[in-house]
């Protein structure tokens, strides 16, 4: 999964917006965080080569429903070969038609994100978050995870700021040192 990862983050950096795959580590804390175990419908937004969603696969209870978005198409066709029973689409989060996949009462019980938020501005930000919170049950969670150090950038603490007003509770472990570069998770409660 490195070598694919590696030629898409050279071909498009800004939309990979990281050197290296997330860590078996950070995966499992955010994969926790979520509260994947108990969940009965996960969106996750850009899923890369899949470290957190091996680790929702393994997690997520039977009868849960998944459906991943990652805009890189060579990602998608990786996903679909190592996830055979997952449902992932090419597509932008903030102009996905989620009605079709939840219905027209439904709603996600988890979020798991790892989109380079940082790399993004603010009108992207605003875009993604206003699309896919209001589709998170109430008491549901948003997980991401930001780069230590990079979330005292502008583009960090504006995002931080956006989460912020868009859920009741927002948390923040610890930082996963082994992860390159190291990360800490947001877990932001509807």
């Amino acid at each position: 999964m490195s070598w694919i990862f590696f030629r898409q983050a050279l071909a498009n950096w800004r939309a990979t917006g990281a050197i290296a795959p997330s860590s078996a580590k950070l995966a499992h804390q955010m994969i926790r965080a979520a509260g994947v175990e108990t969940a009965q419908c996960i969106l996750e937004l850009g899923p890369g080569t899949g470290p957190f969603t091996s680790q929702i696969s393994s997690a997520m209870p039977a009868g849960a429903r998944y459906l991943g978005l990652e805009m890189n198409p060579a990602f998608v066709a990786t996903l679909r070969a190592r996830f055979p029973s997952l449902r992932f689409e090419t597509a932008p989060a903030q102009e996905f038609d989620y009605a079709e996949f939840l219905g027209p009462e439904g709603s996600f019980d988890v979020i798991v994100s790892g989109l380079p938020w940082t790399a993004f501005p603010e009108t992207l930000q605003v875009a993604i978050l206003d699309q896919v919170m209001p589709l998170l049950r109430k008491g549901g969670v948003l997980v991401t995870f930001a780069y230590s150090g990079f979330h005292l950038l502008p583009n960090g603490r504006r995002f931080r700021s956006l989460l912020r007003e868009r859920c009741s509770r927002l948390e923040t472990s610890n930082t996963v040192w082994p992860n390159l570069p190291p990360a800490f998770v947001y877990s932001a409660v509807k």
